[in-house]
């Protein structure tokens, strides 16, 4: 990822829209065979510090790259950058990296979903506490937790899909989008070898709608990691500490506290999300600009695109090591269950009061008031139901007080969850 986003990773895509652009003025008849011929020999990448050098005079990048490039052609020169502005070949070749980018990303999430259905599969039946608003509510199992996640990832990379293949454009269309200078020909031909569609219109550059898709389907992935670490988080607290983080040999969790063991990568994953969600109101904020274009976009997307393509990879490969290896307690989750007296059970009493013919509200009274006696008094809510004789009259507790129930359609959700297995999808790469 880093590689893409180097300084030479973006003079070798520049060159590369060039040297299309020439090839497709050759089959035109405009540069002659030859001269076309000799480009593609002869053209290299200049270095960053040769074009940074030719820069500090001219104050424009693209002009300091085609500068450092024809300068070592010869009269072939100059056929290089014939007919083109700055935008044709920036925003054409931002496409590519973009793409090589996407595939980089999708791969990470598909180890990443890969990972979450390995241990929802092994926690399939691990009964959890189920929490809302923080507080106890009715047991789930881990497994279907973790089902969640993955589905969520699945959504999050049809989304990246759907984003890349928005941006798999290309435009060689000229100042302002008229082709006055190229030919609408020249940039089919171009974008094909490059494998890019032609943008179906363009003024001076590609529009920013593309770009900020892409960024909020990056900034969306990462707010679901963000989601999944901050339930690590959560659930590693010491109240909790039903999961903790991966522990190696010789780590130290604190310079001043030994006993320390925090979720230091779900919370760094946490803390990057907010950077790619930035990212993606930048990308909101380039979709308007000034009539055929201005340049404010372009100072914020060379931060913005590349860090957030950095930063979800990052986070990605930290999220996948994270499921790995995550300690998952089941003993103590099967004594956080019990810890609320049994409360969990106040549903399905109810449920059998009013299938016993009792009003919906009078049965929820009745309940109720078990319940709130067993939490204030700490007694187990099965015991006070079974000595309430107006409930224990009515219905079976043993079949009420079953923890199975919670369980029995689990398999319907990972039958699901086996339809979303990694799918072979082009992404174009």
């Amino acid at each position: 990822m880093a590689r893409i986003w180097s300084d030479e990773g973006k003079l070798r895509v520049w060159l590369e829209v060039e040297l299309a652009a020439t090839t497709a003025w050759a089959e035109l008849g405009v540069v002659p065979a030859d001269a076309a011929r000799a480009l593609l020999e002869k053209a290299a990448p200049p270095t960053p510090e040769r074009v940074a050098e030719l820069e500090a005079t001219l104050h424009h990048d693209t002009a300091a790259f085609v500068d450092a490039v024809a300068g070592e052609l010869g009269e072939e020169g100059r056929w290089f950058h014939f007919g083109l502005t700055s935008s044709d070949v920036v925003d054409t070749a931002l496409a590519l990296q973009i793409r090589e980018a996407g595939a980089l990303i999708v791969e990470e999430i598909d180890r990443a979903l890969a990972a979450v259905v390995v241990r929802a599969e092994q926690h399939r039946a691990t009964l959890q506490m189920g929490r809302t608003h923080g507080v106890h509510a009715e047991p789930t199992t881990f497994g279907l937790k973790l089902a969640g996640w993955a589905f969520e990832l699945d959504r999050d990379r049809k989304r990246m899909a759907r984003a890349l293949e928005g941006m798999r454009v290309g435009k060689l269309s000229g100042a302002v989008g008229t082709y006055a200078a190229t030919d609408p020909e020249l940039e089919r031909i171009a974008c094909e070898r490059l494998g890019l569609e032609a943008a179906p219109t363009s003024t001076q550059i590609l529009q920013r709608d593309r770009h900020a898709e892409l960024l909020n389907a990056l900034a969306l992935t990462a707010s679901s990691l963000d989601k999944f670490a901050l339930e690590i988080r959560h659930l590693a607290r010491t109240e909790v500490a039903e999961v903790q983080e991966p522990f190696g040999r010789g780590q130290k969790g604190s310079s001043a506290m030994p006993h320390k063991r925090n979720p230091v990568v779900a919370e760094r994953i946490s803390g990057l999300a907010r950077v790619v969600r930035a990212a993606a109101v930048v990308g909101l904020e380039n979709v308007a600009l000034w009539h055929e274009r201005d340049i404010s976009h372009s100072s914020a997307e060379r931060v913005v695109i590349p860090d957030a393509f950095l930063a979800v990879d990052y986070m990605l490969d930290r999220f996948t090591w994270l499921m790995e290896g995550l300690v998952v307690r089941e003993e103590r989750m099967r004594r956080n269950l019990e810890s609320s007296h049994f409360l969990f059970f106040s549903q399905r009493v109810l449920l059998a009061l009013v299938e016993s013919g009792l009003s919906r509200d009078d049965a929820y009274q009745l309940v109720q008031r078990n319940a709130m006696r067993a939490w204030d008094e700490e007694l187990d809510f099965r015991e006070l139901v079974r000595h309430e004789e107006e409930i224990a009259s009515r219905v079976d507790l043993d079949t009420v007080f079953d923890l199975s129930s919670y369980t029995r359609h689990v398999d319907t959700v990972f039958a699901r969850l086996h339809s979303i297995a990694v799918k072979e999808e082009p992404i174009h790469a």
